[in-house]
This record gives C-alpha cells, structure tokens and sequence, in this order.
C-alpha cells in the first residue's frame, strides 16, 4: 500500500483542510504533528526513503526515542496540504536519545519541519506520559475568535475556563479538565515550548496569546473537535461581549455541579468561583 493511501495519513491530510476551510491557516500559518502507532510505523516501514542525516531537534525528548512522527513543513501552506501532500508533509524519525531526527519520507521539494517542532515534540512527550500513551496528536492553528478574546480576557486560566464553559452547556462536557493560557512569547523557539508543556500536564487545551490555541487528542476527530469546541465558544463569547458588557443570565456554578453526575466529569472547583467575589478567582 502506497503511504498516501494509509488510513493515518488520510486522517492527517483530511484534518489539515477542515482546519484550512475553517480560516484558521492562512499563509503558512498553524501546523500539525502525528505520532504513529507501532503498526503503522511497520506498515510505511517498506516505503521509507533511505536514512539521511540526523538533524538536531534544539530541545532532548528521550521519552520519545526511536518514535516515528507525521508533521507540516515549515513554511508550506495549509491549503495545499490536500492537492501536494508529499511537497507540504514529512515523516520523521527521532534518535535513541530523543535529541536528533531525520527525514524518512515527504518534502520531496525540499524543507524542513515545523519551526514549531520543539514545542509539538516536547507537549507529546508530555502527552504520552499523562494519557499513558493514549494521545497521539498535536494541533496548532490561528483561531481567530480566541486571538480577538485575548485582547481583552485577562490571560488567566480560572476567567477564561470559566468564560468559555458559560457559553454553551457542552463545553464542560467537552473539556472538563479546563484551559490553560500563555502570554504572548516568540513562536518556535524553547521557552514557549517549556511554557507551554508546563501547562499541558493539566490541560488539553493551550491558549497562546494574539497567536492561537494549541491542543492535543488521542486522534484526529477529538483533537480537532475539542480545537472546534473551543473556538465555536470563543466565537459566542465575542458576540455576547458585542451585544452587552453585562450578562443577564448565565450558568450558575451549582448547574455545572449537576452536569458531573449527568456526563460523568469531574469540574475542578477552582473553577467555580462566584462571580460576585472577584477575590475568589483560584482560590477554591
């Protein structure tokens, strides 16, 4: 089987257009990064070019040795990921020591991966230990309505958890665990990439302020679905915002208590702080 035919890469290049028709990934803005499962990496094994040189990485990622990754080139654009994907993707493999990777198949232009590959590499090996491996995905892209909201939001996890779940009831259900925010960094180098794996310990959900959200899942359909969620909450809360600083009704932190039994989540409570104290924010 041709590796352009492998369900694995049919779900990477599918969800990299559902990004693009989103406006996420104008220019070559966002990227993507898949980790294969051992049955996959067997399967493209035979396909592979011949090994190249090993290029340093810029961050040590051992517990990721010997793992094989799917991610965007840097500098290619989004919207041509579904016409040329061997031009715009590449399949690499990282050392014995998770320092090193070299490119195995795609690039066929020439490239190189993601600017951002130190912060997707260093975020799934977090990832790989929290979710006992079960995460396998790495998502960035330009949400526009988050980007617009951290304008505004203070850039703090309790408000902005708090504000998103309020817009709609599926939201809690969707990412119980919360959101994290990071300040406005410098993409691509090694202290968002720190600030940022610091935070996904807890989260599955990365605000990158006046740049975008970062995520990850266990597949693509979760991965991108929870990108979804996020913004589709984002998007109401700018409109609410417009119509009226004031909401004149809301969820009150007891409905979010009823939705624990109901869909089986647990809410962290610091979360649920009354409004009315804006003292209590991260207190519970």
């Amino acid at each position: 089987m041709r590796i352009l035919e492998m369900k694995f890469v049919k779900g990477f290049i599918k969800m990299a257009d559902d990004g693009y028709q989103q406006g996420w990934h104008e220019r070559n803005g966002g990227n993507l990064s898949y980790r294969l499962k051992p049955s996959e990496v067997e399967d493209v094994m035979p396909r592979l070019n011949s090994p190249g040189e090993w290029v340093p990485i810029g961050t040590s990622v051992p517990g990721l040795a010997n793992e094989f990754f799917m991610v965007t080139g840097s500098g290619k654009y989004f919207r041509n990921i579904i016409v040329d994907p061997e031009v715009c993707l590449a399949i690499i493999e990282l050392d014995d020591a998770g320092e090193n990777y070299r490119i195995r198949w795609g690039l066929v232009e020439g490239g190189v991966p993601t600017s951002e590959l130190p912060t997707h590499l260093m975020n799934h090996e977090v990832k790989k230990r929290t979710s006992e491996g079960r995460h396998r995905v790495i998502y960035h892209a330009h949400t526009t309505n988050t980007i617009a909201l951290s304008f505004v939001l203070p850039l703090n996890d309790e408000i902005w958890t708090r504000e998103l779940w309020e817009m709609a009831t599926e939201c809690p259900v969707v990412f119980p665990e919360g959101v994290g925010v990071v300040g406005w960094m410098v993409p691509g180098g090694r202290d968002i990439a720190v600030a940022t794996s610091k935070l996904m310990e807890q989260y599955n959900v990365a605000i990158w302020a006046h740049h975008g959200m970062f995520c990850s899942g266990e597949d693509f359909d979760l991965t991108f679905g929870l990108m979804h969620t996020v913004e589709k909450s984002a998007a109401i809360l700018v409109k609410v915002l417009s119509m009226s600083p004031i909401k004149h009704q809301t969820i009150m932190p007891e409905g979010f208590r009823k939705l624990e039994g109901q869909f089986n989540i647990s809410l962290p409570e610091r979360f649920l702080y009354e409004k009315t104290d804006p003292q209590a924010i991260g207190k519970k």
